[in-house]
């Protein structure tokens, strides 16, 4: 129910503010981005509550012993939305409404699909009280989801920051100042975003798959399978990382394909080939950076999780995206990332070493 009320909370909040908000993620540099921005947002936004509700019943379906139907509700969600955006988008004529109202319906289809499981639970069946109001309970909740609050609101910041650095430095390049050329850096930020946002997410897929073997085994005091899960856990992030950082950097060109850059400029496919080199060559610490706040708080450590992942996200995110264009211009933008993982993974590093030998 709590999550239900956030969720229409912030749907109005985001409908009141809305010209705000697109603007802040440089939604303006020109008049059609901000049309269709406008457009797409609006509709989107009705979604929320149903988008919060799935997000927050899946790691309870997961915990309750039935991690398969958790996948299954995203999948269905996903497929939903693959299958109706071309329906939507062209056969229908909605053009960018269509794409969010495709995203939107599979959202309440897996929202819906995770709220019957709670009539089924294995552990935890459902019943009146369930559904009270209990401050006490509601306050342990804050305290244990602050970490992934700070750690998903960073990520906003960081990404504001990086479109709007892409907007500024973008309108004082000799090429992308041209109006014809002005939303390439800003399309391009976005685009190299979502690459990101793909292996970011299975790297916390893999960490959030630990967090009940983690806490049951910290519950038993079996001490020694929690060290043995932290290093399987690490050694397979880096894997994924180097897998995936391996893949940008030999085949920028294939991936840049797939967002249709043969109907673009000469300028669009340069510019989108740097930013991937750029922005993905050290996805290894970046996967080992976010599973660690992960894991650290399914230890019980979420004060220290919560600092990591604000410095990673805020401090050193927002931070460097700002500063290094400012010193080198458009094309070091980039490169805020990287460094902004090797930074952080020094004192992830000291801390997972300090907590491993806890751990004995």
């Amino acid at each position: 129910m709590a999550v239900i009320a956030a969720g229409l909370v912030l749907m109005f909040i985001y409908l009141i503010f809305q010209e705000g908000i697109i603007s802040a993620f440089g939604a303006r540099v020109n008049d059609e981005t901000f049309r269709l921005s406008k457009e797409y947002f609006f509709w989107i936004t009705l979604g929320i509550p149903f988008y919060m509700l799935g997000q927050a019943l899946n790691p309870i379906i997961r915990s309750d012993g039935s991690p398969g139907f958790a996948m299954l509700t995203l999948l269905t969600g996903a497929i939903i939305n693959i299958i109706f955006d071309p329906i939507c988008i062209y056969a229908l004529h909605w053009g960018m409404m269509g794409a969010a109202v495709a995203t939107i319906g599979g959202q309440i289809v897996s929202a819906v699909m995770s709220a019957a499981y709670l009539f089924k639970m294995k552990e935890t069946p459902l019943n009146k009280g369930c559904f009270k109001f209990r401050p006490v309970l509601i306050k342990k909740i804050l305290l244990y989801g602050m970490a992934s609050f700070f750690s998903q609101i960073s990520i906003v910041l960081s990404m504001a920051a990086t479109i709007n650095m892409a907007v500024k430095y973008g309108a004082k390049d000799p090429i992308f100042s041209q109006t014809e050329f002005s939303q390439i850096p800003t399309a391009i930020a976005g685009i190299v975003s979502k690459f990101f946002q793909i292996i970011i997410s299975v790297s916390a897929g893999l960490a959030a798959g630990c967090i009940p073997i983690a806490g049951f085994n910290i519950g038993a005091k079996n001490y020694k399978r929690v060290r043995g899960l932290m290093k399987r856990l690490m050694g397979t992030e880096a894997a994924l990382g180097l897998i995936a950082s391996l893949i940008f950097l030999l085949l920028p060109y294939q991936l840049i394909r797939i967002f249709g850059s043969e109907n673009e400029s000469i300028y669009y496919t340069r510019f989108a080939v740097w930013f991937i080199k750029g922005q993905l060559c050290l996805l290894p610490l970046a996967c080992l950076n976010k599973a660690s706040f992960i894991f650290l708080q399914s230890l019980g450590k979420a004060k220290q999780s919560s600092v990591l992942s604000v410095a990673r996200e805020f401090v050193f995110g927002v931070g460097f995206a700002i500063l290094l264009p400012m010193i080198w211009g458009l094309y070091a933008l980039p490169f805020f990332m990287p460094v902004a993982d090797g930074v952080t993974f020094i004192a992830v590093g000291t801390v997972l070493i300090k907590t491993y030998r806890e751990l004995k």
